[in-house]
């Protein structure tokens, strides 16, 4: 059993910037990729980043590309997510989310989830 606890949402204005953050907590002796999800209101939850457990590989959404920054710390067992360039389209629920792998979390095979933070990014 590992639990992801998520922090760093909040209100910004478009053109600005924002850090997530996700701690695992538990069972954490496997070595988990982890990653980044998020849906909004009346869409389905889409893929944001994801980064392998050596932190070597990461994966990006094609929109997220050049703008958002995955990235690890595993002696914390936590991983950020630093979001510029904020646009509207981005307001979403954040989820975060832990898998055996980053290919595969990628796909949305996702072993455990964070119950997720708003980040609302305004005109």
């Amino acid at each position: 059993q590992v639990q992801l606890v998520e922090s760093g949402g909040g209100l910004v204005q478009a053109g600005g910037s924002l850090r997530l953050s996700c701690t695992a907590s538990g069972r954490t002796f496997r070595r988990y990729a982890m990653g980044w999800f998020r849906q909004a209101p009346g869409k389905e939850r889409e893929f944001v980043a994801a980064i392998s457990w050596s932190a070597g590989v990461t994966y990006y959404a094609d929109s997220m590309k050049g703008r958002f920054t995955i990235s690890s710390d595993n002696a914390k067992n936590t991983v950020y997510l630093q979001m510029n360039s904020l646009k509207p389209e981005d307001t979403a629920v954040y989820y975060c989310a832990a898998s055996l792998s980053a290919v595969v979390l990628r796909r949305g095979e996702v072993d455990y989830w964070g119950q997720g933070t708003q980040v609302t990014v305004s005109s």
